[in-house]
């Protein structure tokens, strides 16, 4: 098709602002999917997407439309609001000319709706501001309005006003995506140079590429070569999603579409790469590709020990489809063997424990999640760690550095103190105050990783009253004063539960996570004592008292010796047991980190 007839725009939105529901109505209103075949959150495939109402892997679909007699090929790519796959949606940016971005009329602009903004300024794409769910009785237009108007300098006669769920106004965002968006400029009679902004491993065909075509073609069966990889394959098909894959003759400069290849692995095409023909090679590849680092680790273990091929392959094969998902086996003690894998973040890892839960029936024991720290020794070695328990002898240690983010929290202004006050008791730094307009503040900061890990989301929500908003991104590492923070359980050290923590908190943090170990541990026949450590100083404790068997009740009349002799045996009993009896420590103790409050 000639390209001045192509528009290709993504949809960006906070999560829950009706992205995928937007999506739908489009797809009604084009034609591009019978009535009988529509269900709600059709480009969300996956159970768990339907059911958190949120769009986990971005879904792209060709749609074309008719105006004014003339038909258009409108590509959409349908993007996840979560900050966990920002890089993702950089990507999608960049394969298109236009977005469209959605703000709920009931909640006004949030810290993702910022982020994705400043993602799709950078790629220098025209922005269509639309107000959607209008239709709501608790809809603002006019303060969402002036939000949008100071965020992106806009008129307020630009900002389209729809409901997805009615599709009141959905036609103006079509005339406006082909009025407004730029068509693409790629050069046909250049080598050719697509962009992966998505890939994911399917059982049967392997991987299958997204792509977008910036320069050249690429045809059915032609050897195709990855930029970066430098990996090599065939496109065994080639062709559009609408929104089934609908094989065609070859993918055309401007086009978004798929590649089926003989690849094994998204690892050999990541996200952000560059395809080009193996016969023609483009010279240089398209900007922005990085290799994205995890920086969440936990660990993973079956319920039982005879299940762990079970998990081992079940994550090879969930790695094959996700090329930000790295893993290394490891064997614990108390938990046996294992998995450590590295996330994005922490819905990346719910994302992932319910997948290996449902999609392969595993039980899981997921340990506390913790980040990756940098290690300077005496001896000027540089040393990466994944977990406390791997840390080396403090008395070989320099310097460690943990990794700090650039947060950004979006709040009504009345609301401000008391997330200042949150971040300054996470260890964070706050920088900047700026407001969107007269009610809503934009608060920027830095903070340690670590201590925004478990629990920062669910409080800022409640000092908030829901109405705070969250986005980070990573802001390199800093030396500091950490100390490894070792529990005791009945004289024994368990590895599993250690964290990495500053010393200012390593007190109250030791009482609190002993207290909690004392509810989650069953009381056992002898008296259990848990203890917090650094190194060998022991800084908090608690015990679990023994169940008490009355030895007496066989008793009657006689002496008082008789019954002291019989508690006298049942102390030493007791004594013995205490040497030999083993403490079992059930699955919960190992994510009291996530459970503080």
């Amino acid at each position: 098709m000639n390209q001045s007839f192509i528009r290709n725009f993504c949809i960006i939105a906070h999560i829950d602002h009706g992205k995928s529901t937007l999506a739908d109505r489009l797809l009604e209103l084009t034609g591009t999917i019978e009535k009988r075949n529509m269900r709600a959150q059709l480009l969300d495939r996956m159970d768990l997407e339907r059911e958190k109402g949120i769009t986990i892997k971005l879904a792209p679909v060709r749609m074309d439309y008719t105006q004014d007699g003339q038909t258009y090929q409108l590509n959409l790519i349908d993007t996840p609001g979560h900050v966990d796959f920002s890089y993702e949606v950089s990507r999608s940016l960049e394969a298109c000319e236009g977005a469209v971005l959605v703000v709920d009329a009931t909640q006004g602009i949030q810290a993702q709706t910022l982020a994705n903004v400043y993602l799709a300024m950078d790629a220098d794409l025209k922005i269509i501001p639309v107000m959607n769910k209008i239709d709501l009785p608790a809809a603002d237009p006019v303060k969402v309005s002036a939000e949008i108007v100071g965020l992106l300098g806009c008129k307020p006669e630009d900002i389209l006003h729809i409901s997805a769920k009615t599709g009141q106004g959905v036609e103006a965002v079509l005339q406006a995506v082909i009025e407004q968006v730029p068509a693409p400029n790629g050069h046909a009679d250049q080598p050719a140079r697509a962009l992966i902004f998505d890939s994911y491993y399917d059982d049967y065909r392997g991987v299958i590429l997204y792509v977008r075509a910036k320069d050249g073609q690429i045809a059915k069966n032609a050897g195709i070569t990855m930029l970066a990889t430098s990996a090599q394959g065939i496109a065994l098909e080639t062709g559009a999603l609408k929104p089934d894959m609908k094989a065609l003759p070859a993918i055309h400069t401007g086009e978004i579409g798929y590649i089926v290849t003989n690849l094994k692995s998204t690892r050999q095409a990541r996200v952000g790469d560059t395809v080009t023909l193996t016969s023609q090679p483009a010279k240089q590849a398209l900007p922005g590709y990085k290799d994205i680092h995890p920086f969440v680790y936990a660990g993973f273990f079956p319920d039982s020990n005879e299940n762990y091929q079970l998990l081992k392959d079940a994550i090879e094969k969930l790695s094959l489809s996700d090329s930000a998902l790295q893993y290394s086996l490891e064997n614990s003690p108390v938990l046996g063997f294992g998995v450590r894998v590295g996330f994005l973040g922490l819905l990346h890892m719910d994302i992932v424990r319910e997948r290996l839960e449902r999609e392969y029936d595993l039980e899981l024991v997921v340990t506390n999640p913790s980040t990756d720290y940098q290690i300077t020794l005496l001896n000027n070695e540089e040393v990466d760690i994944k977990s406390a328990a791997d840390l080396p002898d403090p008395a070989n240690i320099k310097e460690i550095r943990e990794p700090w983010i650039k947060g950004e929290v979006v709040v009504p202004k009345d609301y401000v103190g008391n997330v200042i006050q949150l971040i300054s008791a996470k260890r964070g730094l706050q920088k900047n105050l700026s407001y969107v307009d007269a009610q809503l503040a934009v608060l920027t900061f830095e903070a340690p990783l670590a201590n925004l890990l478990t629990d920062f989301y669910d409080q800022l929500k409640s000092v908030t009253s829901g109405y705070g908003s969250f986005n980070y991104e990573l802001a390199g590492y800093q030396a500091e004063d950490l100390v490894k923070l070792d529990f005791y359980v009945a004289g024994e050290r368990v590895d599993a539960l250690s964290i990495m923590v500053h010393r200012s908190e390593s007190q109250r943090l030791g009482r609190e996570v002993v207290e909690k170990l004392k509810e989650v541990i069953p009381r056992q026949q002898f008296q259990v004592s848990l203890q917090a450590a650094i190194g060998g100083k022991f800084i908090a404790r608690e015990d679990i008292s023994a169940f008490r068997k009355d030895v007496t009740t066989g008793l009657y009349g006689g002496d008082v010796s008789r019954k002291k002799k019989v508690l006298a045996k049942q102390a030493k009993g007791k004594k013995r047991m205490k040497r030999f009896g083993k403490v079992d420590i059930p699955a919960d103790a190992f994510t009291v980190m996530l459970k503080r409050d």
